[in-house]
């Protein structure tokens, strides 16, 4: 099963989690955007379509504005094939904790439940999304909720390098995803009543 990771905004640097997850899980790849310093709503999601496109039911990976992009794509496209999410510190484009040309594009996030299982991680000190609105959102968004504590942005600079924490979480959303693709081989037309 593909894992597809898609870092927000200027990519994920070589010793962050999602670098390291791409070059340690079989069958990883990340979406590339064209411009990371630059970040296009539009553009972004054309990019992450065709990556989902061409790997159907691959499980995503997003950090930051990529998590919320992960939304829009949801919000926008709910008939593709995606097998789960884990949304790992979301960014809040309204919350304007930063002025990046481009980020409140990103705005409002997508208010609609999501099609496949996932799970949205959030920090008590992360500078670009509260922690309570990262909980209305999950609920909005229909995913599980784990609040990582004191854990800034989850990235290399409030210590997070490999994030073993993190790779148990994925894990437990691919066994769910190969839970599920096991029933529906065994039971291809759903249950059966009476």
């Amino acid at each position: 099963m593909t894992v597809l990771i898609v870092p927000g905004l200027y990519g994920s640097e070589p010793a962050h989690w999602q670098s390291r997850w791409e070059s340690e899980i079989d069958d990883a790849a990340r979406v590339e955007q064209d411009d990371w310093n630059a970040p296009d709503l539009e553009r972004w999601l054309a990019a992450l379509r065709r990556h989902v496109e061409a790997r159907p039911g691959a499980v995503l990976v997003g950090h930051s504005l990529g998590s919320t992009l992960i939304a829009h794509l949801a919000a926008r496209h709910p008939d593709l094939d995606i097998g789960g999410a884990l949304l790992v510190a979301p960014a809040d484009p309204e919350l304007r904790a930063s002025r990046i040309r481009g980020i409140t594009a990103f705005g409002p996030v997508p208010d609609k439940p999501f099609s496949f299982p996932a799970i949205v991680v959030a920090s008590r000190t992360d500078p670009y999304m509260r922690i309570e609105r990262a909980r209305v959102i999950a609920n909005m968004w229909d995913a599980a909720f784990i609040d990582a504590g004191d854990a800034g942005h989850i990235n290399v600079a409030s210590g997070h390098g490999g994030w073993p924490a993190g790779l148990r979480l994925l894990d437990r959303l691919l066994a769910r995803r190969a839970r599920a693709a096991a029933f529906w081989q065994r039971h291809p037309t759903g249950l059966l009543l009476g």
